[in-house]
């Protein structure tokens, strides 16, 4: 298999940012016991917990979007394509998710 510059980062699939998604839970519901109990700095902790829990469903949701361009880059890196097929690449995916840009 060609690639591999990257752990084939293209090759993302759903739930692959999800493994630890319950223990995150977990803790965040811990912090917030801990918060309730108004231990010091458990608020801040739980919020940024919180945070943490929405920023993995944002990247879930983005990373398809990318899987075009990371799997160009990794090819070009990996020496699998040239500059020019990258380039494509690109041009490709800038017309298909924005084709203002094209």
């Amino acid at each position: 298999m060609s690639g591999g510059s990257y752990n084939y980062l293209a090759e993302h699939l759903p739930g692959d940012l999800e493994a630890r998604r319950g223990s995150i839970e977990a803790m965040r519901d811990r912090l917030a016991g801990l918060e309730a109990d108004q231990v010091p700095g458990a608020a801040k902790a739980h919020r940024l917990t919180r945070y943490v829990l929405i920023h993995l469903d944002l990247a879930e949701m983005k990373a398809p979007e990318l899987a075009d361009i990371w799997h160009a880059v990794e090819w070009r890196d990996s020496n699998d394509w040239g500059d020019d097929t990258m380039r494509e690449a690109f041009t490709e995916w800038l017309d298909k998710t924005d084709p203002t840009c094209g």
